[in-house]
């Protein structure tokens, strides 16, 4: 059997990019006939997913195989960090939890994951044609760069080309894709097959001078300059500009409370993309104002985030907005903080024993334990005003949550799942208005309450818009990138597929 051809995008930074590049790559080798897969070694985020056979993987990852047309796979992500403090991790290595660890302990051991990177990274070779392959930060990180697993270190242990992308937006392209080249050992450079200019506005006839010194000095050929593309597809963690607190303006205000432990926040994409919603990220009460809905989030860390949002404010102001009707939904981490108590009697959740009350809105009382509930569902809304939605998504949480009330759902194998209390909700179901029944129906319902009229134009579902986005993306990528040069980078012929 053939083992594939591959190619991997690194950055000058984290935010270059890298991870929409990659999409787009797999979505064109994908129209043009290959069998993709993407893969990142070691991926550090708060978003995650639960794949099919109940393992969990970065987003990214997710979002790359979607692309290219593939079920998501834990092989394609190995090594997941999701951090819980400004200094350590969960640590997940295929699709399971090794435990949280500090950021110097992982360092020291990292080099012993490599087996389970090559195992996973030649498993796929083994059935796909392309293995897209994506880099973290910058390969420049010299302080990193003698135990590096995803970078230049993956790249010699796979012998990937690899491709250096700059993020012109934020200023300074030239200088970063020049002393990021300056910074690399020769054999390192040696893999470097081109250079891509990323997130360009204007007129790329200005920038002819400067990529033709850049070339001089850097003797690299600069593959493309990637312009800004305004495509809606979901991002990384922190760096996702979702999170700003201003939206568009619609008839419609959906605010959602910016934990600072957020995760999981492209549960709400399909609220962005509703023409009557208005979604905004919001940190302060002034900024909450009196929105149609507030909603809670997932998060990493729910008993620290549920402390921050009792020192800011938040919560008296939620608990006000509640009392006066507005409907709050949860979701994961948000839904146990909508509870009565929130118990960690090991420290699990928080580092530290404790118990803690809740906001008190639904009658729940939530443990916190070591065992990570993993599982994809499908379900159908219970609570008026959403009854008869068909859900799909998944579960990805450790605290085990006793319920005295009505349940948001039922799940397909009959068991009652989530809570509801009045105007108040609550479910660990993330992916829930992916199908677009709950998101019709939540419309419905503010549109009632407010007095509008709903648009009578039918949605997209949010696999249709998701498959329209990619297409989007491929189409802007490969206008302007040189697709011929990336095939000879990966030893293929462009048309037939064979290696060179």
């Amino acid at each position: 059997m053939n083992k594939a051809n591959c190619i991997m995008v690194q950055g000058t930074m984290s935010g270059a990019g890298k991870s929409l590049l990659c999409a787009a790559l797999c979505r064109i080798f994908a129209q043009d006939g290959y069998r993709v897969a993407p893969f990142k070694s070691q991926n550090m985020a708060l978003n995650s997913f639960v794949t099919r056979d109940g393992l969990e993987m970065g987003r990214a990852q997710v979002v790359q195989a979607q692309a290219a047309g593939m079920e998501p796979d834990v092989r394609m992500n190995p090594i997941l960090l999701k951090p819980s403090s400004d200094t350590g991790s969960q640590v997940i290595v295929n699709g399971e939890v090794r435990g949280q660890m500090p950021a110097a302990a992982y360092f020291k051991m990292k080099r012993s994951l490599i087996p389970d990177i090559l195992a996973a990274y030649n498993s796929l070779a083994e059935e796909v044609d392309i293995i897209v392959i994506e880099g973290a930060g910058s390969p420049a990180e010299i302080n990193l760069k003698a135990d590096d697993i995803v970078n230049m270190g993956l790249a010699k242990l796979v012998d990937a080309p690899v491709l250096l992308a700059g993020d012109i937006d934020r200023g300074g392209v030239f200088a970063q894709l020049y002393g990021t080249v300056a910074l690399l050992e020769p054999d390192e450079r040696t893999r470097i097959k081109g250079l891509l200019i990323n997130k360009f506005r204007g007129d790329v006839e200005i920038l002819r001078p400067g990529l033709a010194m850049l070339e001089e000095k850097t003797q690299l050929p600069v593959l493309g300059v990637i312009p800004y593309l305004k495509v809606d597809i979901e991002d990384e963690d922190s760096l996702s500009t979702r999170l700003e607190a201003g939206r568009a303006v619609k008839p419609l205000d959906a605010a959602i409370l910016r934990l600072p432990h957020i995760s999981n926040f492209t549960d709400f994409m399909p609220l962005e993309q509703h023409p009557l919603l208005g979604v905004r990220y919001v940190q302060s009460p002034r900024q909450l104002g009196t929105p149609d809905v507030v909603i809670l989030p997932g998060t990493k860390n729910t008993i620290d985030d549920l402390l921050w949002l009792r020192q800011c404010g938040l919560e008296a102001a939620v608990l006000k907005l509640a009392a006066q009707g507005t409907p709050v939904l949860g979701v994961c981490g948000g839904y146990q903080m909508l509870g009565h108590t929130l118990a960690d009697p090991d420290g699990e959740e928080s580092g530290t024993p404790c118990t803690l009350r809740g906001l008190a809105l639904l009658p729940t009382d939530t443990v916190f334990n070591a065992e990570k509930q993993l599982r994809q569902t499908h379900a159908t809304a219970e609570a008026i005003p959403f009854a008869g939605a068909k859900l799909t998504g998944y579960e990805i949480h450790a605290g085990r949550t006793t319920v005295q009330g009505s349940p948001f759902c039922i799940l397909a194998d009959g068991t009652p799942e989530g809570c509801v209390q009045a105007n108040v909700f609550g479910t660990y179901l993330h992916g829930l208005f992916d199908t677009g029944e709950l998101t019709e129906k939540l419309t419905a319902f503010l549109c009632k309450k407010k007095g509008i009229s709903p648009a009578d134009a039918p949605l997209l579902s949010m696999e249709q818009y998701r498959q329209q986005q990619f297409d989007l993306l491929a189409d802007g990528v490969r206008a302007a990138l040189d697709m011929d040069a990336v095939y000879a980078a990966m030893g293929m012929d462009r048309k037939g597929g064979n290696r060179v």
